[in-house]
């Protein structure tokens, strides 16, 4: 198994990881995955090849490590003080970043990915720190009384960023104004049903 990722704050370590993360990404968006290398982004950055491997020790965890920094910068949670707004204003940040050239790349290598072990246990990393940093939005909504009791996190973000990726990835639609809106609705109030007839007193 893997080191866990190492992360370290102040001086020339933190220095050398930002530009590495950056490079990466800039190399990924620009060559695509299966054109990324620990050399080309050693070069990009300005470092030796060594030092990234010392310290992701694979491509596969840079390149997720840079995926996390990322989207832990660019999607935030939000904290409006509503569950609806929180929701809304969390997937207009993800089709803002898949739209982009970089997300384009990234939401590739997610989904393109050969499932190896290494990689498998990359992706299963990012998406369970993501889902940690998005399930607060829903101990909020039950510390507000929004909801009576907290529901499953995992599927509800399932299914909320699922429209996303199938329109970006699938059918190529671009994004209405409203789309964010209408797929918070759709998980927080289902179809409305039609009214049966009323039963004989």
């Amino acid at each position: 198994m893997t080191d866990p990722i190492r992360r370290r704050t102040g001086g020339r370590s933190a220095r050398v990881r930002e530009a590495v993360l950056a490079a990466a990404l800039d190399t990924l968006a620009a060559d695509g995955f299966d054109q990324l290398s620990i050399g080309a982004v050693a070069a990009r950055a300005g470092v030796h090849e060594t030092s990234i491997y010392r310290r992701w020790k694979t491509r596969d965890r840079l390149v997720f490590d840079a995926l996390l920094e990322h989207s832990e910068q660019n999607l935030p949670v939000p904290d409006t003080g509503s569950l609806r707004a929180d929701l809304i204003e969390f997937n207009r940040s993800l089709m803002a970043i898949v739209d982009s050239p970089l997300g384009t790349a990234l939401g590739r290598v997610m989904a393109g990915g050969e499932d190896d072990p290494e990689f498998a246990r990359a992706r299963a990393e990012f998406w369970r720190t993501r889902l940690e940093a998005g399930r607060v939005m829903f101990d909020r909504a039950v510390d507000r009384g929004e909801l009576a009791a907290a529901p499953d996190a995992w599927l509800v973000l399932e299914t909320l960023t699922a429209p996303v990726h199938f329109r970006k990835l699938l059918t190529r639609e671009p994004f209405d104004d409203d789309y964010a809106e209408r797929i918070v609705d759709l998980v927080l109030n289902g179809l409305p049903a039609t009214p049966g007839p009323s039963s004989p007193e």
